[in-house]
């Protein structure tokens, strides 16, 4: 076993010789030189049998190699591994917009070795230039790919499982890297992007940590369970609805699930769509992994029942007309073009609470408590005020103690507006009692004449407003909680 080591660590260190003496003769010698010297370089190291070797072009033909720039990231995680301690000669740059990010790479010559599984792995760039045709008018290029060397006996964990790691770890740096855009439809049918800066997070989301958990769960959940949904042969989507009053959150809880799951936003506006046709280029133009926003569908839509008209009627309409009202954005098109809008998860967003209170005063001014807590959480238990309200007092100073004996005004003003109001609908409902109980006194004089009629009609009036309530909760909650 000593013996294989030694004669492994002398083969690496021959092709890392071998690859170091490249390096310097792209830098010095002529381009016919070059070529010759690389050739007698390949022929060598194919001599060594127990070595194989993959290369990665950065192109092929005119189109841009993805497992290229998926190595060259990944590479650049392992620049500062104790491994490559000894690389003498890197490449270091940046971009015009994010000027202070340095990004650290390989130098042509140089060798990375890596280690997967229990597999060493050993990385080369290698640069050759290629002649240009003078008749077709291109100039000489530079040709650039990544060259990995490793025993024959890994050559299927090459294949399959290391370099397919790499393609995955290179795409899980580029979604957090990258950044994210929100797309508006400014114009019928196209949309217009703008980078989204919203800063909103989970862990600053004013939410009860419970409510706020099973949201990750479920977000987290969906997204590893692509197979599955392939497999059932249904649409790789979910749908959430948010309801509740203004100034509740849900802004800022679909900033924090587009940046949880690295997801562009694509607000939908539906006012602004002239018809079905448009409203299906708007979504067939949206990318993957992506989060359509719709607000008040029931109110921004014209519902319209599936009626059938007077022939007379019918005709008297032109066919202009008549083409264009059929066109237009409809509740049954934008139900079958998003396949049904069903919402998997109702997500009732609320007042504040006395943990969103918690959250909101951590985020804007760094605590966990103050003396003003216990007045300040009795007053949220008895007034209805927002986490929007509260996130704009605790801002209007930096001063801790100021910010929330403002914070103390504004509740004990909203308290007492409450009981204003209380007072003056009180004589109301007296009246309104009073008027009862004289209505039901007439009805016992009149029961002589119709009792068994009255009293039924008197049931049906009652049982059809419960139903109309139950209703109207149904529509925010499949329990029919409010």
């Amino acid at each position: 076993m000593a013996s294989y080591d030694k004669t492994m660590a002398t083969a690496a260190s021959l092709a890392a010789s071998l690859m170091l003496v490249r390096g310097l003769a792209n830098e010095l010698l002529p381009s016919e030189v070059r070529e010759a010297l690389s050739a007698a370089l390949n022929s060598l190291r194919s001599r060594l049998t127990w070595q194989h070797t993959i290369v990665v072009e950065e192109k092929e033909g005119w189109s841009y190699n993805h497992v290229y720039s998926a190595v060259k990231a990944y590479l650049a995680t392992r620049v500062g591994a104790d491994a490559n301690i000894g690389m003498q000669r890197l490449r270091v740059s940046s971009t015009e917009s994010e000027a202070e990010k340095m990004v650290v790479s390989m130098e042509a010559g140089e060798e990375m070795p890596d280690v997967y599984e229990g597999a060493e792995f050993r990385w080369y760039l290698v640069t050759r230039e290629v002649k240009g045709d003078p008749d077709s008018g291109t100039g000489a290029r530079e040709v650039r790919s990544y060259e990995v060397s490793f025993h024959k006996r890994h050559k299927e964990k090459a294949l399959k499982e290391y370099l397919p790691f790499i393609v995955a770890t290179a795409k899980a740096i580029w979604d957090g890297e990258r950044s994210l855009s929100i797309y508006m439809n400014q114009y019928s049918d196209e949309w217009n992007p703008m980078e989204l800066q919203h800063p909103s997070t989970f862990e600053t989301l004013a939410m009860d940590r419970k409510q706020k958990q099973s949201i990750i769960d479920d977000l987290d959940r969906f997204t590893k369970r692509k197979d599955y949904y392939r497999r059932i042969g249904k649409a790789w989507k979910r749908g959430y609805l948010l309801y509740g009053p203004p100034g509740t959150g849900k802004s800022s809880l679909i900033a924090a699930i587009a940046n949880h799951l690295r997801f562009d936003i694509y607000d939908l506006e539906l006012t602004g769509v002239e018809s079905n046709s448009d409203l299906r280029k708007l979504l067939i133009a949206m990318n993957n992994r992506s989060i359509l926003v719709v607000e008040d569908v029931d109110c921004t839509i014209e519902l319209k029942q599936r009626e059938e008209h007077d022939e007379d009627e019918e005709h008297a309409k032109s066919n202009l007309t008549r083409k264009k009202s059929e066109d237009k954005v409809t509740l049954s098109g934008l139900l079958n073009f998003v396949d049904g809008l069903w919402m998997d998860m109702h997500i009732h967003m609320g007042y504040c609470t006395l943990e969103a209170f918690r959250i909101l005063a951590n985020n804007y001014h760094a605590i966990d408590s103050h003396e003003t807590y216990p007045e300040i959480e009795e007053l949220i238990k008895e007034v209805t005020v927002t986490p929007a309200e509260v996130a704009e007092v605790l801002m209007r100073n930096d001063d801790t103690d100021v910010a929330l004996h403002d914070l103390v005004e504004l509740l004990n003003s909203k308290k007492k507006d409450a009981t204003e109001i209380k007072t003056e609908n009180k004589p109301a409902n007296e009246k309104k009692d009073a008027d009862v109980i004289k209505t039901e006194s007439m009805l016992v004089d009149e029961k002589k004449d119709g009792n068994e009629i009255k009293t039924e009609s008197v049931q049906v009036e009652e049982k059809k407003d419960d139903i109309e309530v139950v209703l109207k909760n149904d529509s925010f909650t499949k329990d029919g909680s409010s």
